[in-house]
């Protein structure tokens, strides 16, 4: 999928929007957000002005009176950083915003996200039948597995070498899945 993994912050949830949502109404929820995070940028870019302006002065205030620059760098430094960082983060916000509308704003990859999100969902909320350690089932030397008996009748089968990795395995004829302990 071209999504790669699940964001931690789900896309619906960064529009303030329900997947049930139409495209209308996510497209209204998304340009609130933008109208909102203009208003932020808009104060953003006045605290960049001010550290602008307070540079600037203090590098002229530096060069009239012949004082080393490294002191007056050492005073603005930290209150810089604090809000470079701010700008940062405010700004990776508005990229996070414009892409969960990218995506979600498109029938296509909508779709495409609402399926990858929904096996998400199913693979976290599998029913576990029971727990099982590997010595509690039967080992099979011909196909190099362990199985045990489903109680519908059906087989939880994991190799060898799945047996160090894998920790569900899924019955092959209904739902039920078991959890392997080590």
């Amino acid at each position: 999928m071209a999504f790669g993994e699940l964001p931690k912050e789900d896309w619906y949830s960064l529009l303030n929007a329900e997947p049930s949502d139409s495209l209308t109404e996510l497209k209204r929820k998304y340009q609130k957000l933008v109208l909102l995070k203009m208003a932020v940028w808009q104060d953003t870019c006045t605290l960049m002005l001010k550290i602008y302006v307070n540079v600037s002065l203090t590098l002229r205030d530096v060069h009239l009176n012949a004082h080393p620059i490294e002191h007056c760098a050492v005073e603005t430094d930290a209150a810089d950083l604090k809000i470079c960082a701010h700008v940062e983060a405010r700004m990776q916000r508005f990229i996070e915003i414009d892409r969960a509308w990218k995506i979600l704003g498109n029938e296509e990859t909508k779709k495409e996200y609402d399926l990858q999100r929904r096996e998400h969902e199913l693979t976290q909320e599998l029913p576990v039948d029971a727990q099982v350690s590997l010595q509690d089932m039967a080992w099979n030397c011909n196909d190099q597995s362990y199985s045990l008996i489903c109680r519908c009748g059906g087989n939880y089968t994991i190799s060898r070498n799945e047996g160090e990795d894998v920790s569900l395995v899924c019955c092959d004829t209904c739902s039920l899945v078991i959890e392997i302990l080590r």
